[in-house]
């Protein structure tokens, strides 16, 4: 199987902090304006804020750019079925070290479960992979299952921009440049044309938008699931489908 591995992929400095678990790192814009990355949260256990992410989230789960591998470690520590991927070699050692199923994949590469997954995560900002987020979006919707849910982390501010950027560290920019996005929440709705909204809420100083793909058998079941969603109190079945590779 042949993998699109972009330039993040190849990035000493993204894995040297990794495997440290510390900054500073940062993305690079051609302007010159950094923006930083955090990677000691990353690296760290699932905090309060994660934590709350993780109780919406549905069925079996897929972390679309999972990083070193917090929350995939936190739901396979809870029995559900979870599967992480990322560009990053050492994102994915690490995340099988802390025990979570992980594949050194891009999203838009094929990957096990198509079309069945229960909940995609795209937190720490991953609504900007690839530089468009329409193209995303289309993504994550063929991998979900109809009425699937999808749980993205926006910018804290009301931003909506594709910049080409270079991962840098304390010292200089290293690596290719690569396209990413910055997207707020009213930004992120603006994309989701054939998503229902299922909830949006603040903590910790971040933000987060629910979507539902839309069901293929129904049009009202997602608008039930969505207020379910916006009061916190998400659907936690009984258990976990199973998913496998095709």
């Amino acid at each position: 199987m042949s993998t699109t591995v972009p330039p993040w992929s190849a990035a000493d400095a993204y894995d040297a902090a990794l495997h440290a678990g510390r900054g500073p790192l940062f993305l690079r814009r051609a302007d010159g304006r950094l923006l930083p990355l955090d990677v000691e949260r990353w690296c760290g256990r699932a905090d309060a804020v994660d934590l709350d992410v993780l109780d919406r989230c549905e069925g079996a789960v897929l972390d679309v750019g999972c990083g070193p591998g917090r929350l995939v470690a936190e739901l396979a520590a809870r029995g559900r079925t979870v599967l992480g991927v990322d560009v990053s070699r050492a994102a994915v050692e690490r995340t099988v070290r802390l025990g979570g199923p992980a594949l050194r994949r891009s999203v838009f590469d094929p990957l096990p479960g198509e079309g069945r997954w229960d909940t995609v995560l795209l937190m720490d900002g991953n609504v900007g992979i690839g530089g468009d987020p329409p193209a995303l979006l289309a993504r994550v919707a063929a991998l979900l299952g109809p009425g699937g849910l999808l749980i993205a982390e926006t910018a804290p501010a009301d931003v909506d921009e594709r910049v080409s950027v270079r991962l840098a560290d304390a010292r200089a920019a290293v690596g290719a440049p690569f396209l990413w996005a910055r997207l707020g929440t009213p930004a992120l709705l603006r994309c989701a044309r054939g998503w229902v909204p299922a909830g949006q809420w603040s903590a910790g100083g971040r933000r987060f938008l629910a979507l539902r793909s839309r069901s293929a058998s129904s049009t009202a079941e997602p608008a039930k699931r969505a207020a379910v969603i916006s009061s916190q109190r998400a659907r936690k079945p009984s258990g976990d489908s199973p998913v496998a590779d095709r």
